[in-house]
């Protein structure tokens, strides 16, 4: 999701007329996407097209007892889909199962819903404002119905560390038995540079210890976020959208850097050792070129805010993302949510391929009926 309170409003506006009310070079052997994003000869019935819906920004599922729940963000509200197959997300049951307060500090600009289940509960993690971007924070809601589209979603409050900074694009990961959050925030109190954050969660609502820096960006690659001169702040570098991606012995850091406004958005990397203390800035090492980028011969642009899931029958590794149909498009409805297999390198990293493009036709995840 996005820092800057003139970008966020315009995708408000944009918000409020998309069609669903959604808004938010590889460094390894990847000239090409997987084999299996390729143009496929199957079936018909067997295969899928890109976009999955026709707009949502910041997509993001979870697959618990046979079905795949998943969400955007709409700006307004938080939205649930519930759905077999998640390839066939245009025919799936969808529920808004939380409306924000009229008025307060989580009342405007919910961005980024996550849905997570964990003890045994099930939890949503959003960020939202009192109308000012300045005063963007992390929220927590909490539900204990073993179906997330039913039962009562209790607000757990405001999710924070001690410094309680801007913070946006929560994401919860389980590692060792133990829980921790990253986001994306700001140093201080002035807006300029985003970061990824990160913290041990005493549970799934409180954080326990003290925010780590891991990444600020640094490459020239995370710092286009030109805003215009008459803007305030004319400039922005930008890492945010972390999700945590675990293989082998080895996570990976999968993040959004650049300006969304910008064609530019793209994933970049870092990885740790599963050994490692992952609340120490050194476990953390940066890929210094993205993993995922535009590909304006498919015709994608602005790639990113991802989040990965494996196919019904586990085989399978796939990420979903958004990303624009043209250029200049920037942080508005016309992102939209789309899906491709990826595979894994020799080394054990994620080879994400390229954008494919959309309309060109996909074998279903493995086990979709």
């Amino acid at each position: 999701m996005r820092s800057i309170a003139p970008v966020r409003w315009l995708s408000s506006l944009l918000l409020s007329v998309s069609l669903l009310g959604g808004v938010g070079g590889c460094t390894r052997p990847a000239a090409t996407a997987p084999a299996d994003t390729a143009a496929s000869t199957t079936a018909p019935e067997a295969t899928f097209t890109n976009p999955l819906l026709p707009s949502g920004a910041d997509p993001w599922s979870i697959y618990h007892d046979g079905y795949y729940y998943y969400t955007h963000t709409t700006g307004r509200n938080i939205t649930l889909w519930k759905t077999k197959s998640l390839s066939q997300l245009g025919t799936a049951e969808k529920r808004v199962v939380w409306t924000p307060p009229a008025t307060g500090p989580n009342s405007r600009e919910i961005w980024a819903p996550e849905l997570h289940y964990l003890r045994g509960k099930w939890y949503v993690y959003y960020a939202a404002d009192a109308g000012n971007n300045q005063t963007h924070r992390l929220w927590v809601l909490e539900n204990d119905s073993p179906d997330p589209l039913q039962g009562t979603w209790t607000d757990k409050g405001q999710l924070t560390d001690a410094t309680n900074k801007w913070a946006i694009d929560g994401s919860i990961f389980e590692h060792n038995k133990e829980l921790y959050m990253v986001w994306s925030g700001w140093e201080g109190d002035v807006n300029g540079r985003q970061n990824i954050y990160l913290a041990h969660l005493k549970n799934p609502w409180t954080i326990d210890g003290p925010r780590m820096l891991v990444s600020t960006p640094t490459y020239a690659w995370e710092k286009d976020g030109d805003l215009g001169a008459t803007s305030n702040p004319p400039h922005v570098d930008v890492n945010e959208g972390p999700e945590v991606l675990s293989h082998g012995n080895k996570l990976y850091l999968i993040y959004s850097a650049s300006g969304c406004w910008t064609d530019s958005y793209k994933l970049g990397m870092l990885t740790a050792s599963a050994k490692s203390d992952l609340t120490k800035p050194e476990s953390w090492t940066k890929s210094p070129e993205p993993v995922f980028q535009a590909n304006p011969t498919n015709g994608v642009y602005a790639p990113g805010h991802n989040s990965f899931f494996k196919s019904p029958d586990g085989k399978q590794d796939w990420i979903l993302y958004h990303a624009n149909n043209q250029p200049g498009q920037g942080c508005g409805g016309f992102r939209s949510p789309r899906a491709q297999r990826f595979t894994w390198n020799a080394d054990g990293t994620p080879n994400f391929g390229v954008p494919v493009a959309t309309g060109t036709p996909l074998a279903r995840p493995s086990g979709e009926k």
